[in-house]
């Protein structure tokens, strides 16, 4: 939401002062400037990246419109998660998980969770970790950097739609110039018998160009991929929140300590409290009390 609120202010700035110093909005109104830069831009666009990145950048563009995947009580109920596995661990052995990892959609482990059940990706994340600590007989320090080498494979991997989307930002003034230039060549073709009116319209035209591709390089798409640069980071913590708390408990940590561990990471806006989890986890064991039998 914040993205299409600085988007809006970006466009109002330029957009009023240009008419309060006298400018008329249909003086920067030309179609042919216009299919030049973002033709030109989407069309280097889909050249440059494999379909699955187009996609992605689209999807991820439009998510921004949208809230974080994980918000303060989305990380609550991850905390919580990794600490009933764990405790399930610690009271009855590894295999005990065996059948909650296989069918997760199954299991009443999962189940109570239904907004971390939703994410396919931390899921299987997840499951992918514990089938590891079940049968692979990993020590913590080579469990650590499989993780880590998965976790850096992620990331790269979700970065790809900010990347392409950066390039494309820094090829707009370029494809500004180009549109430029056409309209100078127009200019001079036609400037045999064109009064000064004419020539001026046609010379204002070309340097619509150069401001269009500079305006929307640095006040949209630029932008855009720095704001879907930082979703990315935002969203792997909850991945890294994962491997913290499971390393720690293969390193022998007690489940409390574990999530501790993982809550460290968390960015201090969604991190909650040591109090205010330690609270949420006492309730989650707390049994609800039975009525009194009528006399």
């Amino acid at each position: 939401m914040f993205t299409l609120i600085g988007s809006v202010i970006v466009l109002l700035c330029v957009c009023g002062s240009f008419l309060m110093e006298g400018g008329s909005l249909l003086l920067l109104w030309h179609p042919g400037e216009v299919i030049i830069i973002v033709g030109s831009a989407f069309g280097a666009f889909v050249t440059s990246n494999p379909i699955k990145v187009v996609k992605g950048s689209f999807a991820a563009a439009l998510g921004l419109v949208k809230g974080p995947r994980y918000k303060r009580e989305d990380y609550v109920d991850l905390l919580k998660l990794l600490y009933d596995i764990l405790v399930k661990i610690r009271k009855s052995g590894m295999l005990a998980i065996e059948a909650d990892i296989e069918q997760p959609e199954k299991s009443k482990m999962f189940t109570d969770y239904p907004r971390i059940l939703a994410d396919h990706h931390m899921i299987e994340f997840i499951t992918d970790c514990l089938r590891l600590i079940v049968g692979g007989n990993l020590d913590p320090h080579e469990l650590e950097s499989l993780l880590e080498y998965e976790l850096e494979t992620h990331h790269q991997e979700a970065q790809q739609p900010a990347h392409a989307v950066q390039r494309v930002a820094d090829a707009l003034p370029g494809f500004g110039i180009v549109a430029a230039v056409l309209g100078i060549v127009d200019t001079m073709a036609s400037i045999d018998g064109a009064d000064t009116g004419t020539i001026g319209r046609k010379v204002g035209a070309a340097l619509v160009g150069t401001f269009l591709g500079i305006l929307v390089a640095y006040g949209f798409i630029g932008p855009i991929a720095a704001a879907i640069e930082h979703r990315v980071h935002e969203e792997g913590k909850a991945f890294e929140v994962v491997k913290m708390a499971l390393v720690a408990s293969v390193r022998g940590y007690a489940p409390p300590v574990a999530v501790e561990f993982a809550r460290k990471l968390l960015w201090s806006d969604v991190r909650p409290t040591f109090a205010d989890l330690e609270n949420h986890l006492k309730g989650k064991k707390k049994e609800p009390q039975k009525e009194a039998a009528p006399a």
